[in-house]
């Protein structure tokens, strides 16, 4: 009876992640354009397609608008130096519009609104501890309870623990709860450490 009902909640925010996902789509849709054409003309590159750890430790190519310069290595935000981020990049990234693009991973069903932020495949530690807390057995996220507490992938233990205690919550009531805090302003994202 439990394994049934948690099957319906995930069935019930799928249904969710779709609506959302497609309205804010279609809402922001000129937002979109914009900024594809600034990020454009800044790098000739617009989106930035890295592959990620999906659930189940599945591969996939998460989407994002590009904020670092091409010739960025593929790491981790908190190891990157502040000096490979663009100048537009800056501005994107303080307003979150540049997780935009990974509404169409939602659509897809690679990722939900809210889920364990994914991560890479040479973030062995992380990885590591997800897997012993089965984190991966739910799809990573846009934003979670981590993001929303300022927990980036810089501290991997309290980060994978946040991850399992907001799966052993999860529910509608926490789904809603992690994207109201989140357009509010409570959704830092991955810091950029600035050396």
């Amino acid at each position: 009876l439990k394994n049934f009902s948690i099957l319906s909640i995930y069935k019930l925010i799928r249904i969710y992640d779709i609506l959302i996902a497609f309205t804010i789509l279609i809402i922001f849709a000129p937002i979109f354009i914009f900024v594809f054409i600034v990020c454009f003309m800044e790098s000739k590159q617009p989106i930035f397609i890295q592959e990620r750890v999906g659930k189940d430790q599945i591969p996939f190519n998460l989407i994002k608008f590009r904020t670092m310069k091409v010739s960025t290595p593929s790491l981790a935000s908190h190891l990157v130096h502040k000096e490979s981020i663009t100048r537009f990049g800056r501005v994107i990234r303080s307003l979150k519009i540049d997780e935009l693009p990974q509404l169409i991973n939602v659509i897809k069903g690679e990722m939900s609104l809210v889920g364990p932020r994914p991560c890479l495949f040479n973030q062995l530690e992380l990885i590591s501890l997800r897997e012993e807390l089965n984190v991966f057995l739910v799809k990573p996220g846009i934003t979670g309870l981590a993001q929303v507490k300022g927990i980036d992938m810089s501290n991997p233990k309290k980060l994978a623990l946040t991850d399992s205690y907001m799966i052993s919550k999860y529910n509608q009531i926490n789904y809603f709860k992690y994207l109201f805090l989140t357009l509010v302003g409570r959704g830092l994202g991955d810091k950029i450490k600035y050396w």
